[in-house]
């Protein structure tokens, strides 16, 4: 497979082999291309990332910013500009305006995040008024295959919602699950985390955690298999919730962690990535489009992933 086709050339040798994300590119490349609209992508990596998923038949890209910058970029990286569009905006919050109005009248199917900060992405995808809210909670999933983890891991949210309550938790829960269903996998198993795996009233993560999991009992939330608290290590270590004396379903075996704040998801998907040689991909759920979300740092192989996320939730959808 061509470094183009397959996240995982840029990784670490891995002791297992996964195949998700893989999958989700091929997948992708069978449908027809479907316009991105791809706010501020004036760094070589976000950039490349659309240019590579256009290359690989994947989306068209609507590039948003300074057309002569564009321009520029694109003949230093040897990318033929003639199969985008380019629109042309002065600045960030400019191009992040101009790239929502696009999804808004249906000129894009998605909304693909540049080089510029999250902050003022997001915030033009959230106006009340001028974006792309629905009667849905929006949220983060970071989709992501480590090299000692034999499945593919959800992580939400990490990049959203700051200190989630219950209910927004409940939300962000269901759209993870949701978005599991739609990647093949029909009944996930969700790890709600915590520092500890019982019940204190001390720490409202586990509070949390208990309330989700009788929800599920009550059919509140529906699609998956949920436990919590558990710590890290119980989630995804068999051993550790053995010597812990942990009954569980999840325990070990976790495909879902739903993480108490967005640091602790934020700093637990980058140490994976950076520290543990994990693949990732980023989408945000629960907006009118789906939102292709990854941080300035990552790689072009990441964002092309993202990319195929989006096709298959705009495939489900159709």
């Amino acid at each position: 497979m061509s470094e183009l086709l397959s996240i995982s050339s840029e990784a670490p040798r891995a002791q297992h082999s996964h195949s998700l994300l893989d999958e989700l590119i091929r997948s992708s490349q069978g449908r027809k291309a479907f316009p991105v609209a791809v706010a501020w992508p004036l760094s070589d990596v976000s950039f490349t990332g659309a240019m590579e998923a256009a290359q690989a038949g994947i989306i068209h890209p609507l590039l948003v910013g300074p057309q002569d910058k564009l321009a520029a970029l694109a003949a230093s990286m040897h990318f033929d500009l003639s199969s985008c569009e380019v629109i042309p905006a002065d600045n960030e919050e400019k191009a992040a305006q101009i790239a929502v109005e696009l999804c808004r009248t249906g000129r894009a199917g998605a909304l693909m995040k540049g080089s510029l900060h999250t902050d003022i992405f997001m915030r033009a995808a959230l106006r009340k008024e001028s974006g792309l809210r629905t009667a849905r909670r929006v949220s983060h999933v970071f989709v992501l295959e480590a090299p000692l983890y034999d499945r593919t891991l959800f992580i939400s949210d990490a990049a959203v919602n700051i200190y989630p309550t219950l209910e927004e938790k409940f939300d962000i829960l269901q759209n993870v699950i949701d978005l599991a269903h739609v990647l093949g996998i029909p009944e996930p198993r969700v790890a709600i985390l915590s520092a500890v795996e019982t019940v204190s009233p001390k720490i409202t993560s586990t509070i949390d955690a208990a309330a989700l999991c009788k929800m599920a009992d009550r059919g509140q939330i529906t699609g998956a298999i949920l436990d919590g608290p558990l710590a890290f290590d119980t989630a995804v270590n068999a051993e550790a919730a053995r010597v812990k004396h942990l009954r569980s379903a999840v325990a070990g075996v976790a495909e879902i962690l739903l993480v108490p704040d967005l640091e602790s998801g934020n700093m637990l998907a980058k140490q994976l990535e950076y520290l543990g040689g994990a693949n990732l991909a980023g989408i945000v759920l629960g907006a009118a489009v789906p939102i292709i979300l990854t941080s300035r740092a990552d790689s072009s192989g990441s964002r092309v992933a993202s990319c195929a996320i989006a096709s298959a939730l705009i495939a489900r959808k159709a």
